[in-house]
């Protein structure tokens, strides 16, 4: 039984400390910010822009499909989409 406890508590351990997985989100941006990589959606999520997604594309109304992961407690954006 002990052998049990500790092989599930081996494999959920080693889940949690894997690769966050990505995820999708759509809505739309209440406001970008250039100067910190990031934009806020109109639900008050605030996502921060990997490198090769450009804050300067993006404007506040447009309804965006976001495909992200979270780290630290962070949304990190790795592509954002345009759609209507």
């Amino acid at each position: 039984m002990k052998t049990h406890i500790l092989l599930g508590v081996v494999l959920v351990s080693a889940g949690l400390a894997g690769p966050a997985a990505a995820a999708d989100m759509q809505g739309t941006i209440k406001s970008v910010d250039p100067k910190r990589d990031s934009i806020t959606l109109s639900d008050g999520k605030t996502f921060i822009l990997s490198e090769g997604v450009e804050a300067e594309t993006l404007k506040a109304g447009e309804k965006v499909m976001i495909t992200y992961s979270t780290a630290a407690g962070k949304l990190t954006a790795s592509k954002v989409r345009v759609v209507k």
